[in-house]
């Protein structure tokens, strides 16, 4: 299995934003496509006010930052996409994934790893759809992913020891602390911390406290953010989906009920940092 020397991530949202400015500043190549012309655009500001931050606190260099935005490259054509290494950060939707999956596969070569970084859904259902499902694996990082060190690498049903091994080697090149997980719907970090969500929401909805004092608490606690907090920052849509995956994948099990409130926040575009307003108005 050859060399990874280059990496195209599918998707420039938070995720994948944050997933291309580690990789180009570790050294690799970065190809960054969505289907969205504005989120790229979008996404290229962020990763320059992310590399001007790390300048400030004294972690990076001019230099550093000149060269990381030269290794992105923005591909306008999903179809253009070649890469020793192909990650996926789009919507928690199974369908959309297989279907970025398949053309991936058939663009690439047949030794390019296909990752997806999806928080809940299984790698075994979304490789179902590939000619050679032994070579998709998952690697899930954690939001901000400039910021946060963990990232979960995940096998499915057929994957590749030789892919696990790959993969594990390179998240430590780009400074990440690798997890090997199982194959089950929200692998060990969101399934864990689900109930952070699911439960502040649950003591929302019965009017026990409001936003406000469960995120203090939770802070004076020890936590570093409350949940609703912590919701408006990684996107109150992208957190309702993954808890409605994860709701359906454990059988509609009730502690994984999504809330009706969260929903609401959806429905009216309150997403959270992104949009100005979620739970807290920015």
């Amino acid at each position: 299995m050859s060399e990874i020397k280059s990496v195209g991530i599918v998707g420039a949202g938070t995720m994948g934003l944050g997933i291309a400015q580690v990789i180009a500043l570790a050294g690799y190549k970065t190809f960054l496509f969505d289907v969205d012309d504005g989120v790229i655009s979008q996404a290229l500001k962020s990763i320059e006010k992310n590399l001007d931050k790390g300048i400030e606190k004294g972690k990076l260099d001019q230099q550093q930052k000149k060269d990381t935005l030269e290794r992105i490259e923005v591909i306008e054509d999903i179809q253009l996409l070649k890469a020793d290494l192909l990650i996926e950060a789009i919507v928690e939707k199974l369908d959309a994934k297989q279907h970025v999956f398949s053309i991936l596969e058939n663009v690439n070569s047949e030794t390019a790893l296909l990752a997806s970084n999806t928080s809940s859904i299984p790698i075994t259902q979304i490789a179902s759809a590939l000619k050679y499902p032994e070579r998709m694996i998952g690697v899930h990082f954690f939001n901000p992913a400039h910021i946060m060190k963990l990232v979960e690498i995940v096998s499915g049903a057929s994957t590749d020891p030789e892919v696990v091994a790959k993969a594990v080697s390179f998240i430590k090149t780009i400074g990440k602390e690798p997890v090997l997980a199982a194959d089950s719907p929200g692998f060990i970090v969101n399934r864990v911390a689900r109930h952070f969500y699911v439960e502040a929401l649950q003591i929302l909805e019965e009017d026990v406290a409001k936003v406000e004092e469960i995120d203090r608490l939770m802070e004076a606690s020890g936590f570093k953010m409350g949940p609703f907090r912590l919701m408006d920052l990684i996107g109150v849509d992208t957190n309702l989906n993954v808890t409605k995956s994860m709701y359906n994948a454990f059988y509609k099990d009730a502690k994984f009920r999504p809330s009706r409130i969260q929903q609401q926040k959806v429905d009216a575009g309150h997403w959270g940092k992104k949009t100005g307003k979620g739970f807290y108005k920015y």
